[in-house]
């Protein structure tokens, strides 16, 4: 199963989390947020996508940040309509070359409402969606949604599973692995479940969950 480990912040805790060899690292580009990071991304091992999160930003913005600190993953977090994301994968594409892909997560803040309705305009214009609770922040607002709102998916877009998803996760998703829907699950989402502070991931607690959900 792929992990990725948003909201990270501080070089020398990258360095650490980077040992455990997520499939992922996220760095949010959204200045409000408690977990904003600034400056350059020390080297990590080369299997390790680096993700950068964005909150209705301009394509500028993000093709900037794409070229300085090479990106692998653009993820979308604010209200980005299906057009955004469409004129984004064309300017990605022109800056990444033939040889290249940078790729689109969509977040989609998932309540009680939630419709897939709402998804099928963006079917084709991002390569992933990430489905997050919903809440007062864009993200990071630790706590789960409850997955059966997940039930009777019907499109074709793999996704990222996040919301407040720590070790007492486990078991649930191991259960949820053994459904068919984990067929286009295609990472689990983490974040502040693994914080001593905002941005500052605990390691040890990290190492546990990996070993466990990669058993």
């Amino acid at each position: 199963m792929r992990i990725k480990v948003c909201g990270m912040k501080y070089p020398e805790n990258m360095e650490q989390v980077s040992q455990l060899m997520p499939d992922y690292m996220g760095f949010i580009f959204w200045e409000p947020s408690s977990r904003y990071f600034t400056g350059p991304i020390p080297e990590l091992p080369e299997p390790i996508g680096k993700v950068g999160v964005f909150v209705d930003a301009s394509i500028s913005f993000i093709l900037e940040k794409v070229k300085d600190l090479n990106l692998n993953l653009v993820q979308l977090h604010g209200g980005e309509p299906p057009e955004y994301c469409t004129s984004l994968r064309q300017e990605l594409k022109r800056l990444a070359g033939p040889e290249r892909k940078i790729e689109i997560v969509k977040a989609i803040a998932v309540g009680q409402s939630f419709s897939f309705g709402d998804l099928h305009p963006y079917e084709g214009k991002v390569d992933y969606f990430l489905f997050d609770s919903k809440g007062p922040l864009p993200g990071g607002n630790g706590f789960a949604f409850d997955w059966k709102l997940l039930e009777g998916y019907d499109l074709q877009t793999p996704f990222f599973l996040s919301g407040g998803i720590g070790i007492a996760e486990v078991e649930n998703l191991r259960n949820f692995m053994g459904t068919s829907l984990a067929k286009k699950c295609h990472a689990i989402d983490v974040n502040s479940a693994f914080e001593m502070q905002p941005g500052l991931k605990d390691p040890g607690q990290l190492q546990t969950f990996i070993e466990k959900i990669r058993l």
